[in-house]
């Protein structure tokens, strides 16, 4: 099975320069705790913004290029290892839109900000079967720039 995780502005974007364009700490424990024990899925441009393995969890970059530092896997071979376990992809775009077709539920972050000259979007679920099924809104803690929502989807 295929879930998703992202954060994204009020206008869907995601990334500005290679990195998240935010600092939202609630948000990163929100990721940590929906993410640990599972198997997660990314490009190498995610890959490259973090500052290693994310503990706890199985890390896979889809890569044209074998690396050293991290599991690398084929789309193909990760759809197959979709069917028998969970997958989480963690981004970005490219590879949320290309999973998007497989996905069976997303963890949605809405930052409740405007980021001027966003260069990375959320995949769009219209159309796409999604329902919601919760939603929590969320003041900014001591270590947020910013109040947010969290959204858990289905289809």
């Amino acid at each position: 099975m295929f879930s998703m995780i992202f954060a994204c502005d009020l206008n869907g974007a995601i990334g500005k320069d290679g990195d998240l364009p935010w600092k939202q700490s609630s948000d990163l424990q929100h990721f940590k705790r929906v993410t640990m024990s599972k198997t997660i899925v990314m490009g190498r441009k995610t890959w490259d913004s973090l500052p290693g393995k994310l503990p706890g969890r199985r890390n896979i970059v889809l890569s044209r290029s074998p690396r050293d530092d991290v599991e690398v896997l084929s789309f193909e071979e990760v759809v197959k290892l979709g069917e028998s376990e969970e997958v989480m992809v963690i981004g970005g775009e490219e590879i949320y839109n290309l999973f998007l077709p497989h996905v069976k539920e997303i963890h949605k972050t809405i930052i409740v900000t405007e980021v001027e000259g966003a260069d990375a979007f959320a995949p769009s679920m219209e159309g796409e079967g999604f329902h919601l099924i919760g939603e929590r809104s969320v003041d900014a803690g001591p270590r947020d720039e910013h109040n947010m929502v969290f959204q858990h989807w289905i289809r």
